[in-house]
């Protein structure tokens, strides 16, 4: 079996390299996605990660390549954020690169001359009653499948999650035993594009700078000034530049370019129980036959180890809303919210929030 890998040089997918590579009737060819941009943008160490990816194919003596889809990230993935970020919502460009780069253009020019595409994430897979489902890794903390829930049916069934049994800790060891020369590199943070450019650095040499106001929302009072309300998202404590906190971004007016905030680390103004969904995407079809009526959930609304508990139900207008059995903090329209079942074992996809308020009676 042909088998292409997506290696990045960090050490989840070279000990995905060295897991495969024991299987003797598998065929290996390892792939590099090149991504940052050739210029003063960052190119996330792209040179000293395709120097560590060169060490790893030679190390096993298998096929490798640096693929390029700069400008079809740019033209998607960054677009996207961008323009998302213009509209005061919260993007996440992690999700859309799996969707659009990793399992999408590579596996259209290169994947699709092998017979699976396996990747460094910690996600796995599990076929119920015939189905192929996304599902969820061992290791709740490194759990990526919330970052995997646009992909399509046709990606998932030409996807390999080889380290979805394995808790990170285990993934250090083997790549410790096997003397693997990244075996105790660092995991990268951010996004990766951005190398060592500062994300509202980047942001603001796209988008500018728009000062306004920042105001509390229970008084109507001024407490300073904001330099865009593109460098804030619902929810945000850091950044705000603001004494006597702890204040939270609790809502933005795009018009007046003013972020409101509420002071206090329990302020029911970040919280709320109700997230409306619009473009809701299900991987592998829908597993309810009508929901008309609610249904049992596991959800998450932002990366986190932890699921929250709810239930998933579709209004008449076709949209979907998730009502949480707790409080949940910092609801941002533009965030994607994963959708699982009660369990939190298989992720079903995933719909993105919508500002729309709606009646719990409903």
């Amino acid at each position: 079996m042909k088998i292409a890998v997506l290696i990045s040089g960090g050490v989840d997918s070279a000990v995905v390299v060295h897991l495969l590579s024991q299987k003797p009737d598998l065929d290996l060819h390892l792939f590099y996605i090149r991504i940052g941009l050739d210029t003063d943008e960052g190119d996330c160490s792209a040179e000293e990660d395709i120097e560590m990816c060169r060490l790893i194919a030679a190390r096993y003596r298998l096929p490798f390549d640096v693929v390029s889809l700069h400008q079809e990230y740019w033209d998607n993935v960054m677009e996207y954020a961008l323009r998302t970020v213009k509209a005061g919502l919260t993007p996440n460009p992690d999700i859309m690169c799996n969707r659009i780069i990793k399992f999408g253009y590579f596996e259209q020019r290169w994947g699709r001359e092998f017979d699976l595409t396996a990747t460094g994430h910690y996600a796995s897979t599990a076929v119920v009653d015939g189905v192929k489902y996304l599902a969820t890794a061992v290791d709740p903390v490194k759990d990526q499948t919330d970052f995997l829930a646009r992909i399509t049916r046709e990606q998932l069934a030409h996807a390999m999650f080889p380290l979805g049994d394995l808790p990170k800790s285990e993934v250090r060891r083997i790549a410790a035993e096997a003397k693997l020369p990244n075996a105790f590199r660092k995991d990268s943070q951010g996004i990766c594009f951005l190398g060592k450019i500062n994300y509202n650095d980047f942001i603001a040499r796209h988008l500018g700078e728009r000062p306004g106001p920042i105001i509390e929302i229970e008084t109507g009072r001024k407490l300073g000034e904001h330099r865009g309300y593109w460098f804030h998202t619902i929810g945000q404590r850091k950044g705000l530049g603001l004494s006597g906190g702890p204040w939270f971004v609790v809502k933005k007016n795009i018009t007046d370019n003013a972020i409101y905030v509420s002071r206090g680390y329990d302020t029911e103004k970040q919280y709320g129980r109700v997230l409306h969904l619009d473009e809701m995407h299900f991987i592998s079809g829908c597993p309810w036959p009508d929901l008309s009526s609610p249904v049992p959930v596991a959800f998450k609304n932002r990366h986190s180890p932890e699921f929250l508990h709810g239930t998933l139900r579709q209004l008449p207008d076709a949209s979907f809303v998730v009502v949480s059995d707790t409080r949940v903090q910092g609801i941002a329209p533009g965030q994607f919210t994963a959708i699982y079942d009660p369990e939190a074992r298989l992720c079903f996809g995933s719909g993105i929030i919508t500002g729309q308020k709606i009646d719990l009676q409903l």
